[in-house]
């Protein structure tokens, strides 16, 4: 009797398999479901800006140099010894100045981007007449495939 009993519920769950058939169902729209995410980013700006670097006097020193040899060669006799002076102070300075401005930099800072990532599809379809709507994970096309199961006493 069991044995019976078991081979009839395997009939019965074959004639239902059996029963369910693979139809298409044309799509009417499918609109993409969108989900914020964030991420961080390096964002830098196009103005270069300056930082201060140690000066180690090399600028005030060269400029010196510069600047007492231009004078030398400008002044004539006891003007000459001024000029050279004038030179080598004025040298100094700008000597200074240049090298107190240091390197150019770019401002930069780290930011948060919301960007928007497609996490499924609202779809609207139609099948054997009726319009009915699902959530799917992908972009079904023009078709969807349906698993129609035929229910009893409906």
């Amino acid at each position: 009797m069991k044995k019976l009993l078991v081979l009839a519920a395997a009939i019965g769950l074959c004639a239902s398999v059996s029963a369910q058939s693979e139809e298409l169902g044309r799509v009417i729209s499918s609109s993409p479901i969108t989900q914020p995410v964030n991420r961080q980013q390096q964002v830098c700006n196009g103005q270069q800006g300056g930082y201060a670097a140690p000066k180690s006097g090399a600028g005030a020193i060269m400029g010196a140099i510069a600047g007492a040899a231009i004078g030398n060669s400008i002044g004539k006799g006891t003007g000459r010894a001024l000029a050279t002076g004038v030179g080598m102070m004025g040298g100094a300075m700008v000597g200074d100045q240049i090298e107190g401005q240091g390197q150019p930099q770019q401002q930069c800072s780290v930011q948060t981007i919301t960007e928007y990532q497609v996490v499924g599809y609202m779809v609207r379809y139609e099948y054997n007449g009726k319009q009915y709507s699902g959530q799917f994970a992908s972009d079904p096309g023009q078709y969807v495939r349906l698993q129609v199961v035929p229910m009893n006493g409906r």
